[in-house]
C-alpha cells in the first residue's frame, strides 16, 4: 500500500499551477471563442487535474473535472457551441476546485461542499446544447429535402419553356416596415409568375423575423432584367441578385439559410452562438491585438521546486556569514598582516556573491500575482455593469518571494477601488465624451534597488472637496485644517483608517476597510504608496518596494548611548543645522533648509534615549529622509558610517512600536534597532 501523504505537497503545488493556467486560458477563450487550440489546452488541464485528484483519492475534484472534461470534449468534437453560459459554468467549476485545493492545504481533505448542483448544470448544458445542434442538423436535412423538391419543380418548368430563378432581395438599413416591403415584392413578382420557395418562410417574413434581406425562388415566363426592374421600382430596396436555379448548389442554399436564421435570432435579441466573443470584442481589443503582435510562445526552463523554508534557512546562513565578516572587519589588531586583510577582502567577495545568488533564487516574477486579476476584473465589471479593459505590463519584473506573498491583497484593494470609485458607468462616460470602455492599467518595473508597481485608471479622479467633507464628518480632520490643506494632502486622506467616500455599503466598498490596509501593508514591507489624481482624467497609485527584505545597506547612527540603523534607500542627504535656526510652529520643530520648510524629528525624544554624559553641541546632525515627495529631518547625535546589515524580525516583542522595523547584529555582537522612517512622517 502506497503512502500518498508524501506526495501531497507536490499535488498542491501542481494543482495550483494548473488552476492558474486554467483561469488564464478560460479568460482567453472568452475573448476568442473560435480558437480550438485554447479549448484543447483547457481540456488537457482538466484531464491532468482529473488524473491527479483521482490518484490522490480526492473524488469530488475528480468527478467535477471529469464532467468539465466531457463538456470540453464535446466542444472539441463540434457537438457543443461555446457561449457565455458555458464559460460562466466552467468558471464556477474552477472556483470550486480552488476552494477544494485550499481546504486540502489547510485541513488535509476536501470540504463538505456539495457539487451536485454544478454537476447537474454541466450535464444539462451538455444535453441542451447537443440537442440544439441535433435540431440544427435535422433542420439542414429538411432544407436539403426542400431544395431537392424545388430543383425538381424547376427542371419540370424548364421543360415547359418557363424560367426558374433564385432571387436575393436586400432592403435598405433604414427600412422601417420590412414585412410590408417584402409583401410588395411578393405581389409584384406573382403578377408574372409563381413563388415556390422563400427563405425564411412566409410566416417569419410576415412577423418580421428576419434581418434586412430574404430569398425567393420563382417560376416565370419573364426575363431576369424584367424581374429586377420591377422589384427595384419598389422603394427601400437596395439590391437584387438573381441566378438560375440550376446554378445554385444545395450546400450554398443550406449555408445561406443558416445565415438568415442566425441573423433572425440576432435581430430578435436571442442568445448568439458566439456572443462571448462579440460582447468582449471592444473591451479586449487592445489586449488581443497586443497578444497577436507579440505572439508569446511557451518556453520550458530547467527549474526545480524548493521548499521556501529551506531557502529561508539558506538565507539565514548567508546572513550569519555576513555578520562574521563584519565582526572580522571590526577586530582591532594593532599588528594586522597583509594576509589578514586579503583574507577579509576575499571573504567579503564570497559573501557578497553568495548573497546575490541566494537573492536571485528567492526572486520570482510578479506575474504570479498579476495573473489572478483578469478574472477578478471580469467578475467585477459584470457585477457593476461597467465595461473594463485591463492592461498589464511588466509581468516579468522580479521581486522577493516574501513580497509576492504579501502584495496580493493591497493590489486587490487598489484595483477594486479603481473600478468601483474611479471608473464611471458607460452612460456617464459617454456623456463626458469618454470611451464607454474604462481602462485600468497595472504595471511594474525595476527602479534602482526598488520595484515600482503602478495602478492607474482613466476614471473620474478623486473629488477632493468630497474627501474633505467626509473627513470632517468622520473626525479625521477639523474644518480649519481643511481650509489650509492642499489638494494632494486632501486626496491622501483616503488612506486614513475607517475612511470611505461610498454613499452606501455594498459587497465591494463602503465599510471603510481598504486603502488604510494598503498603506499599512506596503509600509510593513518597507515600501511607500503615493497618489496622483486629476478630476475627470483618472487616478494613479504608485507603490515602491525594496528588492529584498533580508539584507540591506544602512547608515549606523548614535542616539544617546545606543546605535541605530537607518535604511540607506530612504536617505536623501545628511547635513548639519544650527540649533538656533530651529523654530517651533504649532508644537512641531521646523527649519528653513534650501529655501523650503523642513520638518524635524529628534530621534532622542522618539525613542526616549538617555543623554547623560553627552557633550552639548550648537549644531545638530540631521539625516534627511524621503517618503514620496515629502522630506523629513531626523536629528541624531553622531554618525558612525554605512554598513551592510542583516534584518532580523523581532516578532511580537516590539510589535506595538511603529518606528522599529526590526533589528540587526553588529560586528561586535551587539544589537542595533532599525528605524522605520516612514512611520515618523
Amino acid at each position: 500500500m502506497f503512502d500518498l501523504e508524501q506526495y501531497i505537497d507536490m499535488f498542491l503545488d501542481e494543482s495550483k499551477e494548473h488552476l492558474d493556467n486554467l483561469n488564464q486560458r478560460l479568460l482567453d477563450l472568452e475573448n476568442d471563442a473560435s480558437n480550438m487550440e485554447i479549448v484543447n489546452e483547457i481540456f488537457r488541464i482538466a484531464h491532468t487535474l482529473k488524473g491527479m485528484s483521482s490518484t490522490m483519492g480526492f473524488t469530488k475534484m475528480a468527478n467535477l473535472t471529469h464532467k468539465m472534461e466531457n463538456v470540453l470534449d464535446d466542444i472539441r468534437g463540434n457537438k457543443l457551441n461555446i457561449n457565455t453560459n458555458i464559460v460562466d459554468i466552467l468558471f464556477e467549476g474552477l472556483d470550486i476546485l480552488e476552494e477544494f485545493v485550499k481546504n486540502i492545504e489547510n485541513e488535509g481533505s476536501e470540504s463538505d461542499k456539495s457539487i451536485e448542483n454544478i454537476l447537474n448544470r454541466l450535464e444539462q448544458v451538455e444535453n441542451e446544447e447537443s440537442a440544439k445542434l441535433s435540431d440544427s442538423n435535422i433542420q439542414n436535412e429538411e432544407i436539403e429535402d426542400e431544395r431537392n423538391y424545388v430543383n425538381d419543380i424547376a427542371a419540370k418548368a424548364r421543360e415547359d419553356g418557363l424560367n426558374a430563378y433564385d432571387l436575393k432581395i436586400t432592403l435598405d438599413e433604414s427600412c422601417m416596415l420590412k414585412s410590408a416591403r417584402a409583401f410588395l415584392v411578393f405581389k409584384s413578382v406573382e403578377e408574372d409568375g409563381e413563388i415556390i420557395y422563400s427563405n425564411p418562410c412566409v410566416e417569419d417574413i410576415e412577423d418580421e423575423i428576419f434581418s434586412n434581406y430574404f430569398s425567393i425562388t420563382v417560376i416565370t415566363n419573364s426575363e431576369k432584367q424584367v424581374l429586377i426592374d420591377k422589384i427595384k421600382n419598389i422603394s427601400e430596396i437596395s439590391d437584387v441578385q438573381i441566378t438560375e436555379v440550376s446554378d445554385v448548389k444545395i450546400n450554398d442554399c443550406i449555408e445561406q439559410n443558416e445565415k438568415v436564421i442566425n441573423d433572425d435570432i440576432n435581430y430578435k435579441g436571442e442568445s448568439k452562438t458566439n456572443s462571448i466573443k462579440t460582447d468582449s470584442e471592444i473591451q479586449n481589443k487592445s489586449n488581443k491585438s497586443k497578444k497577436e503582435k507579440t505572439g508569446k510562445t511557451g518556453k520550458t526552463g530547467k527549474t526545480v521546486r524548493v521548499d521556501i523554508d529551506r531557502l529561508d534557512n539558506l538565507m539565514n546562513l548567508v546572513s550569519e556569514l555576513i555578520i562574521v565578516k563584519t565582526r572580522l572587519e571590526d577586530i582591532d589588531i594593532s599588528s594586522k598582516t597583509q594576509n589578514m586583510n586579503e583574507a577579509i577582502e576575499y571573504l567579503e567577495t564570497i559573501t557578497t556573491s553568495l548573497h546575490d545568488a541566494v537573492t536571485k533564487v528567492r526572486m520570482v516574477p510578479i506575474e504570479r500575482v498579476f495573473n489572478r486579476f483578469p478574472r477578478m476584473i471580469r467578475d467585477l465589471s459584470k457585477e457593476l455593469n461597467k465595461e473594463i479593459n485591463l492592461i498589464m505590463e511588466g509581468e516579468e519584473t522580479e521581486v522577493d518571494r516574501t513580497v509576492i506573498d504579501e502584495i496580493g491583497d493591497p493590489l486587490i484593494h487598489l484595483l477594486r477601488n479603481c473600478i468601483d470609485h474611479g471608473i464611471e458607468t458607460p452612460e456617464i462616460r459617454k456623456a463626458s465624451n469618454k470611451n464607454e470602455v474604462g481602462t485600468v492599467k497595472l504595471s511594474s518595473y525595476p527602479d534602482g534597488n526598488n520595484v515600482v508597481i503602478e495602478v492607474r485608471d482613466d476614471g473620474a479622479g478623486i473629488n477632493v472637496e468630497k474627501v474633505k467633507s467626509k473627513a470632517i464628518e468622520k473626525g479625521v480632520i477639523t474644518k480649519e485644517q481643511s481650509l489650509v490643506m492642499d489638494d494632494k494632502d486632501a486626496a491622501n486622506l483616503i488612506f486614513s483608517p475607517g475612511f470611505s467616500t461610498a454613499d452606501k455599503i455594498s459587497d465591494i466598498s463602503g465599510r471603510g476597510v481598504g486603502l488604510d490596509v494598503v498603506k499599512t501593508k506596503i509600509e510593513a514591507l518597507g515600501g511607500i504608496v503615493e497618489l496622483e489624481t486629476q478630476i475627470n482624467m483618472g487616478t494613479r497609485f504608485i507603490i515602491r518596494l525594496p528588492l529584498t527584505l533580508a539584507i540591506i545597506q544602512a547608515l549606523l547612527v548614535m542616539v544617546g548611548h545606543e546605535k541605530y540603523a537607518i535604511p540607506l534607500n530612504n536617505i536623501k542627504e545628511i547635513t548639519n543645522i544650527d540649533r538656533k535656526d530651529i523654530r517651533n510652529v504649532e508644537g512641531k520643530d521646523i527649519v528653513l533648509y534650501r529655501q523650503k520648510t523642513l520638518p524635524l524629528v529628534d530621534l532622542t525624544n522618539v525613542i526616549d534615549a538617555q543623554k547623560e554624559g553627552l557633550e552639548y553641541s550648537e549644531e545638530s546632525t540631521v539625516v534627511v529622509v524621503k517618503k514620496g515627495d515629502k522630506d523629513l529631518g531626523i536629528i541624531v547625535d553622531q554618525l558612525i558610517g554605512q554598513q551592510e546589515i542583516v534584518i532580523k524580525s523581532l516578532g511580537k516583542y516590539l510589535s506595538g512600536i511603529n518606528f522599529i522595523a526590526g533589528a540587526t547584529i553588529l560586528g561586535n555582537g551587539s544589537v542595533a534597532l532599525i528605524i522605520d522612517t516612514n512611520s515618523l512622517f
